[in-house]
């Protein structure tokens, strides 16, 4: 009985090590904070261009509801 004890804290304690020394998810973690910085630098350095692209789409919108209701 005290084998297999032994023997099942064993195979937990080796998992439980190759999971903290895995490292596939910090890379993961890494790539997404970079892709999220360069989207945030991309508004912020078009932020003119997103804002006047939005305005005539809203602008569009409006006028084209407006012909509709009439």
């Amino acid at each position: 009985m005290l084998q297999r004890m032994e023997l099942f804290l064993g195979i937990v304690a080796e998992r439980f090590n190759k999971l903290i020394r895995d490292e596939k998810g910090e890379v993961n973690v890494v790539a997404i904070v970079v892709l999220i910085g360069i989207a945030i630098a991309l508004a912020v350095i078009f932020r003119e261009a997103i804002g006047n692209l939005l305005r005539e789409l809203i602008n569009m919108i409006t006028g084209k509801a407006k012909t509709a209701i009439e």
